[in-house]
């Protein structure tokens, strides 16, 4: 590698015996033997076509967007095709397939043995968490290296998920305009646009002709911004008065000014904005880039919709994780560890099992009540309560995340689901009412059937018709207490259900069969 060029990181050499992360070079044979051993994790695992096709169309590398931002030239003569890699070279795509099997000194090796522009892609397009584990491996020189591969955004990021004893170091092998940008992002929250967004944006001034826009838009193309697709108009004072398509500039008159080409009606959000509205901003208007602006409406970066894929991709996780019962993992499933995960699983498992102890004291009052007649049909009936539950708020909390249902819409949806629920609850109670009477008529259930059917009826129609409320409306009181409503989870409702389920039944049945069998 020449001594000049080390904006390339240079290969990653090996480890020391020590383990102090330095690095030397790999022998021909250790390096077939490495990938020999990555090759081999990776067929362990099978193939997945559907997770590959979600990698290759959701994380694209920061390298191959750029250089897609023209069309391609008409080939002049067709090419030969290069020769294939031997079959004990490894590939990225082996790579990515054994990665989360590979301990870090595993990794360390596997973007040792790629090839040097494949390694460069492949770290790019890794997840900020993998990153930043990599960087704090390698010795200080390489880190300098692969983080100068990285845009602002993308190091902010990075230095985010290390520990804040070793952010100052990282923030130090940037060079000084590059650590400014990167500290005025860190600034923001990371789920705030502020902290999503890019420094590196194409400017112009509105008293520009076209010509001058298009010349000054090649010199900002060399300094890497992020897309020349759109370029945003500026005042003096850096506020945002309005956006010139790079087409717009090419089709125009040299001599029209940008003032007269630039669309004055611009979709911004602002810095502080969540990340989630701004995913929402995004799907509403079906656009590839975003301006942020500060309150006072001056630029401060774009968002790209590849981002906001990451984000979309991490908060569908995030509240999947949720409905399950637990707190979201924040890293991949195989990344996380057991303790974590004992962790992170075992707190709501335990506020569960304190609700299903509420259960149990229910029960225990109506323990005069409880004949085996009855006990019988308990499990039927709390348990349909708590599944139309958790149908509502798995409904209600994804139309919030959607944005098709705010905080001041709940009674809209109380309305709505009262009809639903009592409709779903007469259906239930029926087809639960005909299995009594017929098993009744066959005599399971002793002279009264048809009485103990319409009791089992009417608490079916109550606890589907409750639980429903229930699971409606819990996302709408947990926004109101400012917590997430994906808490709102199918478990945590049917538990909540399943106490006032018994309530709802024994109740009916003391009222329908005292003097009968009670």
């Amino acid at each position: 590698m020449a001594e000049s060029d080390d904006s390339i990181p240079e290969t990653v050499p090996d480890r020391h015996a020590d383990a102090t992360g330095e690095l030397t070079s790999l022998a021909p044979g250790e390096a077939q033997q490495i990938a020999a051993e990555i090759k081999a994790i990776a067929e362990s695992r099978g193939d997945d076509s559907q997770v590959v096709e979600l990698v290759e169309t959701y994380e694209p590398s920061r390298r191959s967007k750029r250089t897609t931002m023209l069309p391609p030239m008409p080939a002049v003569a067709e090419q030969p095709a290069p020769p294939a890699a031997p079959d004990e070279d490894l590939s990225p795509e082996e790579l990515r397939d054994a990665w989360p099997l590979l301990d870090l000194e595993e990794r360390a090796d596997g973007l040792r043995v790629l090839p040097r522009e494949d390694a460069e892609d492949f770290f790019i397009g890794l997840t900020p968490g993998d990153q930043a584990a990599l960087l704090l491996y390698f010795r200080p020189g390489q880190r300098r290296q692969w983080m100068r591969l990285l845009e602002p955004d993308d190091v902010a990021d990075v230095v985010q998920q290390v520990p804040e004893g070793d952010r100052a170091a990282l923030l130090a092998l940037l060079d000084a305009p590059t650590r400014k940008e990167v500290s005025a992002l860190l600034a923001y929250a990371e789920d705030e646009a502020g902290g999503l967004m890019s420094t590196r944006y194409a400017r112009l001034r509105p008293s520009m002709t076209a010509g001058e826009a298009i010349s000054y838009l090649q010199r900002q193309a060399r300094d890497k911004i992020e897309t020349i697709y759109y370029s945003y108009v500026l005042d003096a004072d850096h506020r945002l008065l309005g956006v010139a398509s790079f087409r717009d500039l090419f089709a125009a008159d040299p001599k029209k000014l940008v003032a007269e080409l630039m669309e004055i009606d611009v979709v911004r959000v602002t810095d502080e904005m969540d990340q989630e509205s701004v995913s929402r901003v995004f799907a509403e208007h079906d656009l590839n880039v975003i301006p942020v602006v500060d309150q006072d409406g001056k630029m401060k970066g774009i968002v790209t919709v590849d981002d906001i894929v990451d984000v979309v991709q991490e908060e569908a996780t995030e509240d999947a994780q949720k409905f399950g019962g637990m707190e979201a993992l924040d890293v991949p499933y195989l990344a996380s560890s057991r303790r974590d995960m004992i962790r992170k699983r075992g707190r709501w498992l335990t506020i569960l099992l304190v609700g299903e102890m509420l259960t149990a004291t229910a029960m225990g009052f109506f323990e005069h009540e409880l004949i085996p007649m009855l006990a019988l049909f308990l499990p039927l009936i709390i348990s349909s309560g708590g599944n139309s539950g958790s149908q509502a708020s798995t409904l209600v909390i994804r139309a919030m995340a959607l944005g098709e249902v705010r905080a001041n819409d709940w009674w809209l949806v109380l309305r709505r689901e009262v009809l639903i629920g009592l409709a779903l609850g007469v259906l239930l109670g029926s087809l639960a009412a005909i299995r009594v009477v017929i098993w009744g008529a066959a005599g399971s259930y002793g002279d009264h059937y048809v009485l103990i059917g319409i009791t089992v009826a009417l608490s079916v129609t109550g606890c589907v018709l409750w639980g429903t409320l229930a699971g409606a409306m819990l996302p709408f009181m947990l926004r109101k207490i400012k917590a997430d409503p994906a808490n709102a989870s199918a478990p945590l409702v049917a538990t909540l259900v399943d106490v006032s389920g018994i309530i709802i039944y024994f109740t009916i049945a003391k009222i329908m069969l005292t003097g009968v069998l009670l």
